[in-house]
Formats: structure tokens, sequence, C-alpha cells
């Protein structure tokens, strides 16, 4: 199935659209620009340029509410197939990863791995990795970067900017709900000591996105303490620029986590 604007040249494939939506998650909205390495990379794997790339992931931004909350239009000439595909894998997470796994491997790109640095589009596997020890690192992959990406790599909480000290916090364990573990709407950017006491029930999240203390985290008389949770407090945490994390998730772990 092609779909083609007549400004933009030649058409796009429902599976090349894919891919572009698979990288639209992954990397921060404002990096969708034809210089980024990832970008590049898709383009010529698809045999595109990196210009035509980052058009593609801009149509997309037009259909993301939370970039149009926030005033961003994303870029116009979107067609209909570029808005099939975001409604038929929005939300559907899952499906994403596998499919885009099962494409890449057909576009023999090079191996991909569990890493920050690793590129997202490359081949999801190696010849002695078992399929289903390959889509749970995928999921977790997808998860990380997604949930990162939304809150531009800063902890939601403090602010910290180091990759190497965030955690894309699943509201909702994946344990408790299995459907919910690609779904970044079901995620939190925190640092280790945030994500770890939010982890602990130690810190919630209200309906209004402030942060709430446990009487149990109070008990403590550290200084450390007073700076790194205290002082945050009754505090808004940073809204993603993309998947806002779900009123409902962040009640839930109230609900059946934080330590009243």
């Amino acid at each position: 199935m092609n779909d083609k604007h007549p400004i933009y040249g030649s058409p796009w494939s429902k599976h090349e659209l894919i891919l572009a939506l698979y990288l639209y998650c992954q990397i921060p909205f404002a990096r969708t620009k034809s210089s980024n390495p990832e970008v590049i990379r898709l383009a010529k794997l698809l045999g595109r340029t990196p210009s035509s790339i980052a058009r593609k992931l801009g149509n997309f931004g037009a259909f993301d509410p939370l970039l149009a909350k926030r005033g961003i239009s994303g870029l116009p000439h979107a067609s209909k197939l570029d808005k099939q595909i975001w409604s038929e894998y929005s939300g559907q997470w899952d499906n994403l990863v596998r499919e885009s796994r099962r494409l890449l491997a057909l576009k023999q790109a090079d191996r991909v791995e569990p890493s920050d640095q690793a590129p997202i589009i490359s081949r999801p596997e190696g010849p002695t990795e078992k399929a289903a020890t390959v889509l749970v690192r995928l999921y977790q992959s997808f998860f990380r970067k997604t949930v990162l990406a939304s809150y531009e790599y800063c902890c939601c909480v403090c602010g910290i900017d180091l990759p190497q000290l965030l955690v894309a916090s699943h509201i909702v364990p994946w344990a408790t709900r299995a459907d919910l573990r690609t779904a970044p709407e079901n995620g939190l950017c925190l640092c280790s000591i945030h994500d770890r006491a939010f982890d602990r029930g130690l810190i919630g999240i209200n309906n209004a996105y402030e942060l709430v203390i446990s009487s149990v985290a109070r008990q403590s008389k550290s200084d450390l303490m007073k700076k790194v949770l205290f002082e945050f407090e009754g505090a808004a945490i940073a809204m993603p620029t993309r998947f806002a994390p779900s009123a409902e998730f962040l009640q839930w772990h109230l609900d059946h986590v934080f330590e009243n």
C-alpha cells in the first residue's frame, strides 16, 4: 500500500511508515532533524534522504495530542496513510515493536546491542538468541528510549539530565500489567534516587501531578533526604513533551504502592 503527496516525491509504503513511527517514538521531537544520526541511519536503510525522513517524523507530530496542547502543530501535508499508521499503532506499542523488529530483520541491518548508545534502527537480534528473549529486550529498550525521549532526558522531579543516572520507571509494574510493559503513558523519567523512592512507595504523584511524600519517608532525619525528597514536596513534576503519564496509573500507584 502506497501513499504519496505531490509535493514530496516518491510514495511511502506502509512498512516504511511503521519504521518511521518506531523511530519517532524514541527520539525527542526537537531532535527529529535531518542531521540526527538516527534519522540518517533510517534514510540509508530506506533509500531516502535524511530530509524526507525528518519531514515524515514531523508529519507524525501533527497527530500527537500532547504536542498540540503545547502549541506545536507538527508539519503539514500529512497523508491519509500517515494517519492510518498512527491510529493503528498508537496505544498498541507491543505490536509496533514486534512489527518493526520483523521489518528491520528483513532489511538486514546491523545487529543492535541493548545499551543506550545502541542505534534504534538496526537489526534487533543475533543468530543464537531466542526470539522470546529478543522481544523482551526490545520491549525494554523501546520503553526506556521512548520515556526518556519524551522527558527530553531529564528527571521529572529534580531535573537531573545525565542519562547514566536516569531510569524509565514503570508506574504500574510490568509484573502486574504485562499489557502496559511498553506503554510510555505508564512511564516516568526519574533519576536513580527518585526511581527507587517511587518504586518503594516513599513518594507518589497525585492527580494534580504534584509530588507527595509518604509518612515512612518522613521518619528520616537526614539532611540529604530533605534535599532530595522533602524540598520537592507539593511541586509539580515536569511534564513530558509526548505521552503524558496516565492519571489512572498514577492513582493505582497511590492506592497499591504508596506508603501512607
